[in-house]
């Protein structure tokens, strides 16, 4: 974890793709798209099946070294709003587990709008804690401080030969994008228009690493 100031505040980004506000006790996370595998797999594509069971697994992981006491998830936390019904019995007791144990916050993404079984936890459209709006799209016509993720940013480099493509943060002075979580999901390329225009100028693309953050303009 390594710090990471954004409207005033306090945070830790965490190599894994999430956010930690020290001041909150709370775990940030974004684009979990729980069920994305068995989405797919009505449709004749099968993919893993285990993709929901692994990001719980890295959720539980990083609230027991954080410490944290909330969970918010920014939005599109299942691939659509069937997804509860067809999470397997050990994904959802281990969901249940989690919301039951931290003050577990739903934000209501593009994917799971229509969402009816809400498993644990409270679920709100958007939401304001200390001056920064937590929401899941950016919205470039506001300009108050705001927390988001939708985008799945990830940084492309090519270093010696090498492609190198990694998930990043985005952020400017009032917006923060956070890098989708979820163990199938993929991402846009951080420099990409439709990230640049959300965050508006001084976008930077934000790498943390175990012991330093790296910070990478995107012009």
């Amino acid at each position: 974890m390594v710090p990471l100031s954004f409207a005033g505040h306090d945070f830790l980004a965490l190599p894994e793709a999430a956010l930690f506000w020290p001041a909150k006790r709370a775990l940030l996370v974004a684009d979990l798209h729980f069920e994305k595998a068995s989405w797919f797999g009505r449709f004749g594509q099968f993919l893993p099946p285990h993709d929901s069971q692994a990001t719980l697994d890295l959720i539980a992981t990083l609230v027991e070294r954080t410490g944290a006491q909330s969970v918010w998830s920014l939005g599109d936390s299942f691939h659509d709003a069937d997804g509860p019904a067809r999470l397997p019995r050990k994904a959802r007791e281990r969901l249940a587990a989690l919301t039951g144990r931290v003050d577990w916050l739903w934000i209501t993404g593009n994917h799971d709008v229509g969402m009816t079984d809400v498993p644990g936890g409270r679920r709100l459209a958007e939401v304001e804690m200390d001056g920064i709006w937590l929401r899941h799209e950016a919205d470039p016509a506001d300009a108050r401080p705001e927390i988001s993720g939708h985008f799945h940013p990830k940084l492309r480099l090519s270093l010696r030969g090498r492609h190198v493509s990694r998930r990043c943060f985005v952020g400017s002075p009032s917006k923060l994008i956070l890098p989708a979580l979820g163990a199938l999901t993929g991402g846009l390329d951080a420099g990409h228009g439709e990230i640049r225009r959300a965050v508006g100028p001084g976008a930077t693309a934000l790498v943390p690493l175990a012991d330093r953050l790296l910070r990478f303009p995107l012009a």
